[in-house]
């Protein structure tokens, strides 16, 4: 049986404090333990995740690779190591109006302890830069939820305007969309 893609190149990026890369299976605990933190999902769900939830989400993040080619990379901090959060792009096909299907979905997601450092910017700037390489002139949308202040200014600081209002999993959500980078010739 053929796949509809090839897999990917999942890129390597480097910024002055962090590392983003692909996820590894000896990630998960990790990638686990963020997912259970109210800090992380109070604006993302907002419930902790079970492991075997995160699970499937582990799972499917590195699934939109091998069918997108883009995904969420995992965040590390370079001088420890240590997995911090996770940042990228997917298309989750949400049930939303405006419709952003098909988009490239920014998104990033940081550890209490990483939070208000400017790594969340830090990473998806480099993120964006990528995609502005490899995906350009794709659209690239997040949402946010309205009280969600410290992820507003992120995006508001990485090129992301407001351009509708919607109803999503049970609260009000901000649309944003990043003006689109033109295709290189």
């Amino acid at each position: 049986m053929e796949l509809p893609m090839n897999p990917c190149h999942i890129p390597d990026i480097e910024t002055a404090r962090l590392r983003l890369r692909a996820l590894r299976l000896e990630d998960f605990d990790a990638f686990a333990a963020l997912w259970r933190e109210p800090a992380v999902v109070r604006f993302v769900g907002g419930v902790p995740l079970t492991r075997a939830d995160a699970w499937s989400r582990f799972l499917r993040q590195m699934g939109m690779w091998w069918y997108l080619g883009f995904g969420v990379l995992a965040v590390d901090e370079k001088e420890s190591g240590a997995l911090v959060g996770v940042a990228g792009f997917h298309d989750l096909h949400r049930n939303i109006t405006p419709s952003i299907e098909g988009t490239m979905e920014a998104g990033w997601a940081l550890s209490t302890a990483a939070q208000g450092k400017g790594m969340a910017e830090e990473a998806m700037r480099a993120a964006l830069a990528w995609s502005d390489g490899c995906h350009a002139g794709k659209r690239v949308t997040c949402i946010i939820r309205p009280d969600h202040f410290a992820s507003l200014h992120v995006a508001s600081k990485l090129g992301f305007s407001e351009f509708a209002r919607a109803d999503y999993d049970g609260g009000p959500m901000v649309l944003l969309e990043r003006a689109a980078k033109p295709r290189a010739c």
